[in-house]
């Protein structure tokens, strides 16, 4: 059985769900643009107030106009399941069709566009707050892939103030967070157990710092001040392009093709890590569906082959590969996105097909035993702005679920000592 069989990704998510930490199924290859935001512009990491609706949309290139259903899961503030059923955090029924979709519109790639928004008329309401996960499965009941999702109360106040780094060794690189959360309707019971608060940069949930506790108590004020629990490497600036006219050459485009479908030659970029920080305004990785000739770009965007170089390094990259990055994929790495070294022109390579907009991406150098490094080719410097969002999570004594009590957000662009 191949690793990316339906039945072996829906095998998997049922062994997490029985023992363990559930992590995000990504889509196969013909389910192509994934945006799931909430009430702002903001892809891939919906975190909702309690009431809000959430939006699901996404392509498929199949042209088959297959049927599609979705499933809501409760989860504990670590990915575990929770215990509770399904009527106890959700007002009706999930395991519903997809019923909103339509066919793409004078464009060379054909494909369908599925919409879900929740609630709706079967799913009535998410009753509690806390984390989710939304699944899309076919009408073989083999899971497409999944996606995560928070729901907040606001009875916490979360205070986000971002820092340079107090060790001097990472003060050029690294950015810290100071977190003071309060409350003027609700106690804390021994917060060092019972709160726990999850920081987020650039909605990009692999790069998160979890279970972060309380440093001290004022009353009932708790205060983290810590200098590398809560440290980030700030990463630079992201590059970007546009192609909203898929005609003619846009930001970052060097040269356009049209052969089966458009082709879109970026300019090639290079490693930026030895360079100056140079402030560059960006979407802090996300990505925006745009064609300036259409009413809805949803479903008369045309799919394009965007070609992406990169200028050797000058430090060896033996057993190590070079990856596109970005939300445009919610921060995926794989075949797809791996560049391929070509010789002739001494530069990598990768080819992709996207969706027309405005896009944010970098290079990262991933290794297989060392993870991602996000800085080994742009850089990193304390100057580059990032949003942080700080998720805190509270249980309180004989509860059966983790609340997720205040959602607070701050921006390194005006970063301080």
């Amino acid at each position: 059985m191949s690793v990316k069989s339906p039945l072996f990704l829906t095998l998997l998510l049922c062994f997490n769900l029985m023992f363990g930490q559930v992590e995000e199924v990504n889509p196969p290859d013909y389910i192509k643009t994934i945006n799931f935001k909430g009430n702002t512009p903001e892809t891939q990491l919906p975190i909702l107030r309690l009431g809000e609706y959430v939006v699901l949309e996404f392509d498929a290139l199949n042209g088959d106009e297959e049927d599609y259903y979705y499933k809501v899961e409760h989860f504990n503030h670590d990915w575990t399941p929770s215990i509770l059923v399904k009527s106890e955090y959700m007002d009706g029924f999930d395991n519903q069709r997809i019923r909103n979709y339509e066919n793409s519109f004078n464009t060379y790639q054909i494909y369908s566009h599925y919409r879900l928004t929740i609630p709706n008329a079967q799913t009535r309401r998410l009753k509690i707050s806390g984390n989710y996960m939304l699944s899309i499965y076919n009408s073989y009941d083999e899971l497409v892939f999944s996606r995560k999702f928070m729901i907040y109360e606001n009875t916490a106040n979360v205070g986000v103030s971002v820092k340079r780094s107090r060790d001097i060794e990472f003060i050029e690189e690294k950015q810290r967070i100071a977190i003071i959360i309060d409350s003027k309707t609700m106690q804390f019971n021994n917060p060092s157990r019972n709160v726990k608060a999850v920081i987020v940069q650039n909605n990009n949930l692999k790069t998160a710092i979890y279970n972060i506790k309380p440093q001290f108590t004022i009353g009932n004020q708790l205060i983290y001040k810590y200098d590398t629990e809560t440290s980030f490497w700030g990463g630079n600036e992201y590059l970007f392009f546009e192609n909203k006219d898929v005609r003619a050459s846009n930001t970052g485009i060097q040269s356009i093709d049209l052969q089966d479908l458009y082709h879109n030659y970026l300019f090639t970029n290079f490693e930026r890590a030895t360079r100056p920080y140079t402030y560059n305004p960006d979407i802090n990785g996300n990505y925006v569906i745009l064609n300036m000739d259409a009413e809805n770009p949803s479903i008369e965007a045309d799919y394009v082959w965007m070609h992406f170089s990169l200028l050797p390094p000058t430090e060896d990259l033996k057993n190590r590969d070079i990856h596109v990055y970005g939300n445009f994929n919610n921060y995926t790495i794989d075949e797809s996105t791996k560049m391929t070294f070509d010789e002739s022109r001494n530069i990598y390579t990768n080819s992709m097909l996207l969706k027309q907009g405005f896009y944010n991406y970098k290079y990262i150098v991933a290794d297989g035993n060392k993870g991602i490094d996000e800085g080994f080719i742009s850089g990193n410097f304390y100057q580059t702005e990032n949003n942080y969002k700080v998720i805190v999570y509270y249980r309180d004594l004989g509860a059966r679920y983790d609340k997720i009590i205040g959602l607070g957000e701050g921006s390194s662009i005006n970063i301080s000592n």
